[in-house]
């Protein structure tokens, strides 16, 4: 089977599919539609029950499969086909070039990594003529390295479907270990708004950036407070002013200023409940001038680590699960399915380098669980 996988994180990986936020001169064609377009025929060749397009951007749809099988609870990957740019590598970035038992290039491992061993284990299976046991669904999403908006689109579309997966696997490099937690996020713009003058008169004008000393200062003691609190299952959560500008000249007072706020979310907050403590917090500091522009949210992943579905997956590889101090599409998913976990070939270290590369070794030890997950085949652990 190795073979099979190298060969179709190759042909993966020599598709351009570079998120079109990350998009440089030498991404190529930007954007998932080719990937997608490949996969349609490619899960139609492998004999798939169900093909469905998902619509979320502008010629930028999430695609599943689904293979039934005599026993209907589902088992789901998630894995996302955009990545980011390419213009700081120093390989080919669509090459996929193989060598001292590594694939190289944009995707490699972040995450055609697992998509290249999820078709090789479906590809074996449907070679075989066994029935699947498993149900199986294979949902490629777009967007997961900017808004995760595929991740948003494949909620409600399981939703509407009324479709809770059994187990799920949320796709990204793990070194094969189960990830079952990582903070959230929520992001925003906080604006204060001043009057311009003459520096030379400033008692005549309205000086913005000052208003927005309080509540950066506001910010500051409240990331302070969090670290006192009783920690989550994830630890404390987080509150960085990570972007400040304003005003318009050294002579001019400033008519305007904004900072941009980082807050991370723990397991037992809400995103939205975050978001209106922030807003409050910043309108109370500037008196009620401040105002907001929201960025984004994320909800964090906590899955208890004492799952059996976990546990097995452990013992499969005989490690512990862990988290991580990255976010995922797992954010979207909340209690849709009844047990998810981040999991993947590969180290998260490799992932948006110059030279992104995958080992054979991690595929292959992917590929094993895939097959022990989706029972099918009956190669021995990994």
């Amino acid at each position: 089977m190795e073979a099979r996988i190298v060969a179709w994180l190759q042909r993966l990986v020599q598709i351009p599919s570079v998120n079109p936020a990350h998009a440089g001169p030498t991404a190529q064609t930007t954007g998932e539609g080719a990937m997608v377009t490949v996969l349609a025929q490619i899960f139609g060749d492998l004999d798939a029950d169900e093909i469905i397009y998902d619509p979320v951007l502008p010629k930028r749809d999430n695609i599943y499969a689904i293979w039934h099988g005599s026993d209907s609870a589902v088992a789901l990957l998630d894995v996302h086909l955009d990545t980011v740019g390419v213009e700081q590598m120093t390989i080919d970035p669509f090459g996929a070039d193989v060598r001292d038992g590594r694939v190289y290039g944009r995707g490699a491992v972040d995450t055609k990594a697992s998509l290249a061993v999820a078709l090789a284990v479906i590809e074996a299976q449907v070679r075989s003529g066994a029935p699947f046991e498993q149900t199986i669904m294979i949902a490629c999403t777009v967007d997961e390295e900017e808004l995760g908006s595929g991740a948003i689109a494949l909620a409600a579309w399981l939703r509407m479907r009324k479709l809770r997966p059994q187990t799920m696997i949320v796709a990204e490099p793990t070194e094969c270990r189960a990830v079952y937690g990582h903070t959230g996020l929520v992001r925003l713009w906080v604006h204060t708004q001043g009057v311009a003058v003459h520096t030379s008169q400033p008692d005549r004008g309205v000086n913005a950036i000052a208003a927005m000393l309080p509540v950066v200062n506001a910010y500051i003691a409240e990331h302070q407070r969090l670290q006192t609190t009783t920690p989550a299952a994830l630890g404390h959560g987080t509150l960085t002013v990570s972007l400040i500008n304003g005003g318009r000249g050294m002579n001019i007072v400033p008519d305007a200023c904004r900072i941009g706020i980082d807050r991370r979310v723990v397991d037992g907050e809400s995103a939205a409940d975050v978001q209106r403590q922030l807003e409050a917090l910043a309108a109370h500091a500037s008196d009620g001038q401040a105002t907001f522009t929201f960025v984004t949210s994320a909800e964090a992943l906590y899955q208890d680590p004492a799952h059996p579905w976990v546990a097995e997956l452990c013992l499969f590889h005989g490690t512990t699960p862990t988290t991580a101090p990255y976010g995922t599409n797992a954010f979207a998913y909340g209690d849709i399915p009844h047990c998810c976990v981040v999991y993947g070939p590969g180290s998260i270290a490799q992932a948006h380098t110059e030279d992104e590369w995958v080992s054979v070794a991690e595929l292959n030890r992917a590929a094993a669980w895939y097959r022990q997950w989706w029972r099918v085949g009956s190669e021995p652990n990994a």
